[in-house]
């Protein structure tokens, strides 16, 4: 994919680094000169700019893009930037960074922004994701809540604990994608059977994460 990141600080290096090690083309927009600095990641195409001026964008060819990624330090320019995305040129996929906790709840559709990644819920999410068993934990929400990635760890008392994945009657609207097992990463298949200890990852919406919870640790447990 064509990816631009808006913001060439250490998060906008980081994820360009990443994404250039999977394989993308990667720009890195960047408006303080300071900033630039090429060397950092060679690979990446560097461009001066400002990213919440439409001409800028249009130099330097956001259209193109597959996906955008606003990862400023400054809310009010992410927000800027993923909405002149959307709405100037069609980008398919816009993820912004959220800052400050409290600004939150503007990173919408309303703003162009398909996927909003809050450090703060985040860390949240994975302190929880490691002291919780036994319950469901919400670790990233996609498309402004209509599909979230949730974590259970399956405790010994769970009644498909060696059971195979094909006799859990999975409700609607949710799919295990993934099964943490000690160091590996386990693909679900109906044969593989469940197993104390298992951090089993779903997406799903959230109107059907208490039926998840029902289901995997027991009808009570909702």
């Amino acid at each position: 994919m064509r990816i631009a990141i808006a913001g060439a600080g250490n998060v906008g290096r980081s994820i360009a680094q990443e994404l250039i090690g999977n394989g993308h083309e990667v720009m890195l927009i960047e408006k303080q000169p300071r900033q630039l600095c090429p060397e950092r990641v060679p690979q990446a195409q560097w461009v001066l700019a400002d990213a919440c001026e439409v001409s800028s964008l249009e130099e330097a060819d956001v259209a193109s893009c597959d996906v955008v990624v606003a990862a400023t330090g400054d809310d009010k320019a992410n927000l800027v930037m993923s909405l002149l995305a959307k709405t100037e040129f069609a980008v398919g996929r816009v993820v912004a960074r959220v800052n400050r906790a409290e600004n939150e709840w503007l990173f919408t559709e309303q703003w162009g922004v398909d996927v909003a990644v809050s450090k703060p819920r985040l860390m949240a999410a994975l302190v929880e994701e490691a002291v919780t068993v036994g319950d469901l934990v919400r670790l990233m929400t996609f498309r402004q809540g209509e599909a979230n990635l949730v974590e259970i760890t399956l405790p010994k008392s769970a009644p498909y604990e060696g059971k195979p994945i094909r006799a859990v009657p999975m409700p609607r609207d949710a799919a295990l994608v993934a099964i943490l097992r000690g160091k590996r990463v386990v693909v679900p298949t109906p044969d593989d059977t469940l197993e104390a200890g298992d951090e089993l990852i779903f997406v799903c919406t959230a109107e059907v994460e208490d039926q998840i919870r029902a289901v995997v640790l027991g009808h009570t447990a909702a």
